[in-house]
């Protein structure tokens, strides 16, 4: 995939943009489960950088009850209050990591993922201003981080490895990249995120 070359905020919004708006949104979903999902959204923040594009990633809080430890997009249920799932993802996205919608520019959805947690949800793709300011919410997050967008929509760097969840067995992708292993949810997002894209390339299967 030849990335945009250059760093400018304008010339990604309208690569990504003419990319996505005639892209194939099919849904996705680790474990077939026939059951009521409830709809979420999640932001996929790209963040235009001279050294190289990245995406803005979040690692759960330790306590939390679920999903503690795991590095996740901002994101959450979609409450009564939102007017679709593009408020929904900003709306989390400020409450979670304190990020202002001013700084995104929302270029497209993807089609919906479903959780074996029971969501169906729908990522949302922006282009955050690089001068972006973030305040973690500590109750929510252990931290933000920027991880190369060449790595993680890079299909051939992902691994489909065995788990069980909630006494389901079945296969999901990881992906590593230095201290960091994103899987599940997360991982299939962003190669649901490649495949819009049109980017080449297979993960491998480890049995």
């Amino acid at each position: 995939m030849n990335w945009p070359q250059s760093a400018e905020h304008r010339i990604w919004v309208e690569w990504l943009s003419a990319r996505l708006a005639h892209a194939p949104r099919p849904e996705g979903g680790d474990f077939p489960i026939e059951q009521e999902s409830r709809p979420a959204a999640v932001l996929i923040p790209i963040v235009p950088r001279a050294s190289g594009a990245t995406i803005l990633l979040t690692e759960r809080a330790a306590h939390l009850p679920t999903h503690a430890g795991q590095i996740s997009f901002p994101g959450g249920r979609v409450e009564d209050e939102d007017a679709d799932d593009i408020a929904a993802a900003l709306r989390e996205s400020a409450e979670e990591i304190g990020l202002d919608a001013r700084y995104v520019h929302v270029v497209g959805t993807l089609g919906c993922y479903y959780t074996v947690s029971a969501y169906a949800v729908t990522p949302v793709v922006g282009v955050l201003d690089p001068d972006f300011e973030l305040t973690p919410c500590a109750d929510e997050v252990e931290h933000a981080f920027e991880l190369p967008l060449a790595l993680l929509l890079d299909p051939a760097k992902y691994e489909r490895r065995w788990v069980e969840r909630r006494g389901l067995r079945g296969q999901t992708h990881f992906i590593e990249i230095g201290d960091y292993i994103v899987w599940g949810a997360t991982a299939n997002m962003l190669l649901m995120l490649a495949s819009a894209l049109g980017v080449e390339g297979s993960p491998s299967i480890v049995d």
